[in-house]
């Protein structure tokens, strides 16, 4: 199942009561492909959705919707609810002070405490949701502009930011980051697909820290090898030119350590040493030996 249609099921959960079903259906009619006083088109790729759209048209008009079926241009099954008998679409039309030709919500027909379950009833006409796992991403396609005009301060009193965009001619309201998405799905009831959202989350944050640290690691172990190759290549050329013996006792030591191990770090050496030094003094003496070498390699002379 999809994470959409996960949270289309739990918020058709909470459509519980009279005044619940009153303002859920009205947040799908006023957003459903075509209403107008000559015909009431709610249509959904959703099961889901085209269920509840049926079952709370029958407990609020007493009236059973014949269900038909069509194919989107994806190729997807279409669930139709059609309304053409005049009398039913003066009922509708009545019920929600729906005005021919226009679409504006009034939020004097949905109490406060309905607001969410309004909001609810808009996504399931036009409303989808990506999978958390691949993106943060909430949107409604509305019918109209005003319409979105309309959402986006509705979501901006809970605040949510929401931007609109166009998409092949359509209005689409939509939301960006965990957050906001997360709020938006408490706000119209999803409350167990906010915690799967927020586990979600923790598990790509943590995911994401220990990917981190694995690269900082190994950037740091690229480091560390690489800088004892460069060591070793310069002890094998003091070594092949004016030998190891012409070298001061303690840079001798360091060096044929080195020489032994491209793996030890420069507190193991240091450990190593006849008399133990710390990684500071340890890197001195391979900056003095990397100082011989590059006399060296440029012809010049060098002190012991």
């Amino acid at each position: 199942m999809s994470f959409s249609n996960e949270v289309r099921k739990e918020i058709c959960l909470t459509v519980t009561d009279k005044d619940r079903r009153f303002a859920c259906l009205y947040g799908m009619l006023l957003f459903c492909r075509h209403l107008g006083s000559e015909r009431i088109s709610f249509q959904s790729k959703s099961l889901t959705a085209a269920d509840e759209f049926a079952e709370l048209f029958r407990k609020v008009f007493h009236r059973e919707l014949d269900c038909r079926l069509s194919e989107s241009a994806s190729g997807k099954t279409l669930y139709i609810y059609d309304i053409t008998e005049p009398e039913l679409i003066r009922a509708v039309f009545d019920k929600y002070r729906f005005t021919d030709g226009e679409r504006s919500f009034s939020e004097e027909l949905v109490s406060t405490a309905s607001l969410g379950v309004f909001t609810a009833g808009i996504f399931l006409a036009c409303g989808s949701v990506n999978d958390p796992e691949k993106e943060y991403h909430l949107e409604f396609s509305v019918p109209r502009g005003t319409l979105a005009e309309k959402l986006v301060l509705l979501l901006g009193d809970i605040g949510v930011t929401a931007r609109t965009t166009k998409r092949r001619g359509q209005t689409v309201v939509y939301i960006k980051g965990s957050e906001s998405i997360e709020d938006t799905l408490t706000f119209i009831g999803a409350q167990q697909c906010t915690l799967e959202l927020m586990n979600v989350k923790i598990y790509k944050d943590v995911r994401n820290k220990a990917n981190r640290i694995a690269n900082c690691d190994s950037a740091n172990i690229d480091k560390v090898v690489a800088a004892a190759m460069k060591q070793q290549e310069d002890i094998r050329l003091i070594a092949s030119t004016i030998g190891l013996d012409s070298l001061s006792e303690e840079l001798r030591e360091v060096a044929e350590l080195r020489l032994e191990s491209s793996g030890m770090s420069l507190s193991e050496i240091g450990a190593g040493l006849s008399e133990p030094i710390s990684r500071s003094g340890v890197n001195h003496r391979f900056k003095k030996l990397a100082r011989i070498a590059d006399e060296i390699r440029n012809g010049g002379s060098r002190e012991k």
